[in-house]
Parts: C-alpha cells; structure tokens; sequence
C-alpha cells in the first residue's frame, strides 16, 4: 500500500506541488520516491518473501 509518492501524475493532474505539500504532513516528512516502492515490490517478489501470505505492506512513511 503505497503512501504519496513523488511521481509526474501530480503535475498531470494539475497539482505539480502536491505530493511535497502531503508529505510534509507524513511522519517521516516527506513524500515517497518511486524506488522506495519499488523496493518493497521487489521484495515481496522475492523468495526472501515466500512465507509472507495475505498481509498488506504499508509503505507510506508512517501513515
């Protein structure tokens, strides 16, 4: 479960500033990056992940 996230979908939606104006209320302070998602992703992928089963990984910076 992805937090706000640094990405250009913000701009294309017409907010360009919105995902640094919602990560400062993060606990961590700011917005995700997109390899910090992808990391999680990448490990659920992997067989370092085989025994995780029906569990949602928040990775929202403390949300």
């Amino acid at each position: 479960s992805p937090g706000t996230t640094d990405t250009t979908i913000h701009a294309r939606a017409g907010e360009p500033g919105r995902a640094q104006r919602v990560g400062a209320s993060v606990p961590l302070g700011r917005p995700g990056n997109p390899v910090e998602i992808a990391e999680a992703v990448t490990w659920l992928l992997s067989p370092r992940a085989s025994y995780v089963t029906g569990a949602v990984l928040n990775v929202s910076g403390g949300l």
